[in-house]
């Protein structure tokens, strides 16, 4: 009897025991469960955007083109150079300043220059009393010869010594147009209207013939020079467009083709391709000779369903866009097409999508997929500006 009453009270702590234990897992069971409801509520919180984070899948005009780059240049330039040597005076204009086509903007020292015209025409007066008496003397002898009281080789003679003089007198003539032209020469003229953009000499300073004075560009026509490979260069015609950014300058600006060369360039087999760029109304956008530009050269268009290529991401080995649900962000695998412009946006053509899908922009960074989304009401200043933004 007392062994039974001794196995009965094991048994009853060997419960109490087991009990407890489940109990203690139990609890231990129910507290993770918790924590890992209590993450997951976490996790997938509330995401607050607000509508500018947002984009829509559309159907644009995606212009196909080719990239292209180069620097501006006027199309109209001019360097005023020395004709003749001396002393430079009377520039005053500087870079920057504004000139005329016409307009005079420097002299050389013309006084040796005035007395070589003078000398010239001295010279040519004198030629000419020469010829006056190589013609009387011409007359005389003919006279006599009519008279037979000289030979005609007298006469002969005598026009010989008219002619000579004739040319002589031509001669000094011309080197009295010589001497004025170089008179002429020692003002210096600006042969078109621009901007004067390098002074390459000093008042005082004496220049030879051909020194270079002044520079002066007309920036009302600039070009860019492109260059493409041999096989860009086979979709490239006369009268395409294109959209540049000039560097510095987040606006863009349109160019056109004007011209292709029709010689390679040797070794690289190259094309140099020309676009002319208006900037006579470059009040907005002021451009200058020498900036970098680079954009896209449009080949073809087409009406296709696009995204900006910031939208695409790319972190997965899938390409992916983050939309909007039911108030959930999902992830949305897509197929990639060509890319192009969309205005001044670049765009990519897209497939596994449906036309005016919420698009989450990419600088929003990746968020967790199944997160709830919540747009944050505008204030009006925040409405008033987004409503003045330009439409994606």
């Amino acid at each position: 009897m007392k062994r039974r009453i001794q196995w009965a009270v094991a048994l009853l702590i060997l419960v109490l025991v087991v009990g407890g234990v489940v109990r203690a897992l139990s609890a231990r069971k129910a507290q993770q469960q918790a924590l890992v409801a209590a993450s997951a509520a976490k996790d997938l919180g509330v995401i607050e955007l607000a509508a500018t984070d947002v984009l829509r899948a559309q159907v644009r005009d995606v212009v196909q083109g080719l990239a292209v780059s180069g620097s501006l240049k006027a199309v109209n330039s001019a360097v005023i150079k020395a004709r003749v040597a001396g002393e430079l005076q009377g520039l005053t204009v500087r870079e920057g300043d504004f000139v005329k086509a016409g307009q005079v903007i420097a002299r050389i020292e013309a006084g040796e220059y005035a007395s070589r015209v003078r000398q010239a025409r001295e010279q040519a007066e004198s030629a000419r009393a020469q010829v006056d008496v190589a013609q009387r003397q011409y007359d005389n002898n003919k006279a006599l010869v009519d008279q037979g009281f000289i030979s005609k080789t007298a006469l002969d003679t005598s026009l010989a010594n008219l002619n000579a003089a004739q040319s002589t007198y031509k001669a000094a003539v011309a080197a009295t147009e010589v001497a004025g032209k170089s008179l002429d020469d020692t003002v210096l003229k600006t042969p078109i209207a621009g901007q004067v953009s390098q002074r390459l000499a000093q008042p005082g300073e004496r220049v030879g013939v051909d020194s270079k004075i002044v520079e002066v560009v007309d920036l009302s026509r600039l070009e860019m020079e492109a260059t493409l490979s041999a096989a860009d260069a086979m979709a490239v015609r006369a009268g395409q467009s294109a959209e540049l950014q000039i560097e510095g300058s987040l606006q863009t600006i349109k160019a056109r083709v004007v011209r292709i060369n029709p010689s390679a360039l040797a070794g690289s087999r190259s094309v140099l391709v020309y676009l002319s760029i208006d900037n006579a109304g470059g009040d907005a956008l002021p451009l200058r000779q020498g900036l970098f530009a680079q954009g896209t050269l449009g080949t073809a268009s087409a009406r296709l369903l696009s995204v900006p290529v910031s939208a695409v991401r790319t972190d997965k080995p899938t390409p992916y866009v983050q939309t909007v649900e039911n108030g959930k962000l999902v992830q949305r695998a897509v197929t990639l097409g060509v890319r192009g412009m969309a205005g001044s946006e670049a765009v990519v053509a897209i497939q596994g999508l449906a036309d005016n899908t919420p698009v989450i922009r990419g600088e929003i960074g990746s968020l967790r997929e199944g997160s709830l989304v919540r747009f944050t009401p505008m204030t009006a200043a925040r409405a008033s500006a987004a409503a003045s933004a330009p439409a994606p």
